[in-house]
C-alpha cells in the first residue's frame, strides 16, 4: 500500500471517528442536560478535558505514544486560548437566541477562509467557496429560527468566533512546525484547557443558570451519564486534533455542519425531536454542499499529485545535465562567482487548494 494511500485511509478514519464520537456525546449529553436537569455544560467540558488527559498519561505510560516536549509557551497559550473558546461559545449561547447562536458556528468558516488568507496566504479556489456557500446556505435553513439580537451577546459571540478561528489555525500549524502528532499535542495542551475551564466553569455556569454546581443532586443516574459523556469525550478530542492534524480548519468546520445534520436527523428519529419542511430541505442542501466541496478537494488534491509527479523528474533531469536546464529556463542560477547552484522547488501546504 503507497503512502497516499495510507493517508487517504488514515484521513477517513479520522473523519468516521470525529462524527460517531461527536454524534453519540451529543445525545449522551442531551439526555443529561435535557431529561436530567444537569446543565453545567462548562465544568463538564472541563471534567472531559481531566478524563482525556488521564487517559493519554496513561497511554504514555503503556508506551502507546512518544511523548515529544517542544516549545513550553506555544502550548500554554494554544491551550488557554482553547479554553477560552469553549468558554465563550457557551457564553454566547447563554446570552443569545438559538438562532443567533447558530449564526456564530456558521461564521466560523468564513472567518477561517479570511484569516488564512490574510496571514498564511492561503488561497480557495472559486469551486471551494461555491461549495462552501452551498453548505452554509444549507446549514442556515436547517438551522436558524429567530435572530434576536442584543450588545452583549453580539460581543461575545464575535470573540468566540474569532478565539475558535485562531485555535483551530494554531492546531494545524503547530503540529506542522513542530512535527508533532496529535495526541502529542493533545497530551501537552490539555492540562492547560482544563484547568482554564475547571477555574472559570462553575462561574460561568452560575452566571447562565442561577444554580451552583457543586448544590446539585448526583444521583446514579446522573453519574452514570457524566461519567459515560466524559469516556466519549476521549474520543471526541483526540479526532478532533486528529481531524484538523491531517486535513485543515476548515474542512473541520465543514464536518462540524454534517455533525449538526445528523443530530437533527437522530433527534427526529431517535428522540422525536420536532421537524419542519426547512429542516429537510436545510439539510438536503447542506449534504449537497458538502459532497460537492469533498469532491473539489478530491480534484485539486490528485491535481496537485500528479504536479508534484511530472515536477521532480524534470528536477532530477536538470540536475544531471545543467545544458537542459538551461534550455528551459529552469533550476539553474548563477552567483557571480562561475558557480552554478539548482533553485529548490516551491512547496504549497495548502489543504484546500487552489484552482
Amino acid at each position: 500500500m503507497s503512502e497516499g494511500q495510507k493517508f487517504q485511509l488514515g484521513t477517513i478514519g479520522a473523519l468516521s471517528l470525529s462524527v460517531v464520537s461527536s454524534v453519540s456525546i451529543v445525545i449522551c449529553n442531551k439526555a443529561l442536560i435535557s431529561t436530567l436537569g444537569f446543565t453545567f455544560a462548562t465544568t463538564l467540558t472541563s471534567w472531559h478535558l481531566l478524563v482525556t488527559f488521564c487517559s493519554l498519561h496513561v497511554a504514555l505510560w503503556m508506551k502507546m505514544f512518544e511523548h515529544k516536549p517542544f516549545d513550553p509557551r506555544a502550548v500554554m497559550g494554544f491551550g488557554i486560548l482553547n479554553g477560552i473558546s469553549i468558554g465563550l461559545l457557551n457564553l454566547s449561547l447563554g446570552f443569545n437566541s438559538v438562532g443567533f447562536y447558530q449564526m456564530t458556528k456558521l461564521a466560523i468558516i468564513p472567518c477561517t477562509v479570511l484569516l488564512e488568507t490574510l496571514f498564511f496566504r492561503k488561497k480557495f479556489s472559486r469551486k471551494i467557496q461555491f461549495s462552501l456557500t452551498i453548505l452554509l446556505l444549507g446549514v442556515g435553513i436547517a438551522t436558524v429560527t429567530d435572530l434576536q439580537l442584543n450588545m452583549r451577546g453580539s460581543v461575545l459571540s464575535l470573540l468566540a468566533v474569532i478565539t475558535t478561528c485562531v485555535a483551530q489555525i494554531m492546531t494545524n500549524t503547530i503540529q506542522k512546525k513542530f512535527k508533532v502528532s496529535s495526541t502529542q499535542l493533545l497530551y501537552q495542551s490539555c492540562p492547560y484547557q482544563a484547568m482554564t475551564l475547571f477555574v472559570t466553569g462553575p462561574f460561568l455556569d452560575g452566571l447562565l443558570t442561577n444554580q451552583n454546581v457543586f448544590a446539585f443532586k448526583y444521583t446514579s443516574q446522573v453519574v452514570f451519564f457524566i461519567v459515560l459523556s466524559c469516556l466519549i469525550s476521549v474520543s471526541v478530542n483526540f479526532s478532533t486534533f486528529l481531524v484538523i492534524g491531517k486535513t485543515s480548519p476548515v474542512t473541520y468546520q465543514v464536518l462540524g455542519h454534517l455533525k449538526t445534520c445528523l443530530v437533527l436527523a437522530f433527534g427526529y428519529v431517535l428522540l422525536k425531536d420536532p421537524f419542519n419542511w426547512r429542516n429537510i430541505l436545510g439539510i438536503m442542501v447542506a449534504v449537497i454542499g458538502m459532497v460537492v466541496y469533498s469532491y473539489f478537494c478530491s480534484v485539486e488534491t490528485q491535481q496537485k499529485a500528479s504536479e508534484t509527479s511530472t515536477q521532480l523528474p524534470q528536477m532530477k533531469e536538470s540536475e544531471k545535465d545543467p545544458l537542459i536546464a538551461v534550455e528551459n529556463g529552469s533550476g539553474v542560477l548563477s552567483d557571480g562567482g562561475g558557480v552554478q547552484k539548482t533553485a529548490a522547488p516551491v512547496w504549497n501546504s495548502n489543504k484546500d487548494f487552489q484552482a
